[in-house]
């Protein structure tokens, strides 16, 4: 909601098959630059891809202006990681549970099935993380700090107010008071008992 905790920037990439090493660096930096204790990861199954991010990273930090902040956050709290497959790779975005996630593979699509736990998923290599902050359309305030284990993007529902509608009808509640009554006896909550009761027996 509004009061969600935001903050620090995450992002965390997932790569296989085709992929510019130079990109998937910088979409990494893109979150690092916002300061030292920014996180930024990388996941491939692909032990190659692994090693040019490494060194595209090392290339970008030479001329990025914000290179100081950048190359401490990737220092403290960025990672590299190389996973045996794709469901390893899932387990450990779900576990994360990152503010930004980016699919950069072939069928996007079809792995974000498996993610339950993430603020924004940018699908496919063409689909930068830079756009959702800027011009792509759903809010981008985004759950940071694991939160989105049990939180969503900032939405309507936010500003909105609900209330729960119940209603049973006279033979429809014998069922139910019945539970009720049961289980507020269990907590020896007699008059909640005897409400649903008087429901039942009448």
């Amino acid at each position: 909601g509004i009061d969600m905790i935001a903050g620090p920037s995450e992002i965390l990439v997932y790569a296989e098959g085709q992929n510019n090493a130079e990109w998937l660096a910088m979409d990494l930096l893109s979150q690092a630059e916002h300061d030292t204790v920014a996180q930024a990861i990388f996941i491939t199954p692909d032990e190659q891809l692994l090693n040019a991010v490494e060194q595209a990273i090392e290339m970008h930090l030479a001329t990025l202006p914000k290179a100081e902040i950048a190359r401490t956050s990737i220092a403290n709290r960025g990672a590299l990681v190389l996973v045996k497959d794709r469901q390893e790779a899932s387990d450990l975005i779900n576990q994360v549970a990152p503010e930004h996630l980016m699919l950069c593979l072939d069928d996007a699509e079809a792995m974000s099935d498996s993610i339950r736990h993430a603020g924004a998923i940018f699908m496919g290599r063409y689909t930068p993380e830079a756009i959702g902050d800027y011009c792509a359309g759903p809010n981008h305030v985004l759950p940071t700090s694991g939160t989105a284990r049990f939180s969503s993007p900032l939405g309507v529902y936010d500003f909105q107010k609900r209330s729960s509608l119940i209603m049973c009808s006279q033979e429809g509640v014998k069922t139910l008071a019945k539970t009720a009554d049961i289980l507020a006896q269990q907590e020896n909550l007699d008059a909640h008992a005897q409400s649903a009761r008087y429901r039942y027996q009448s």
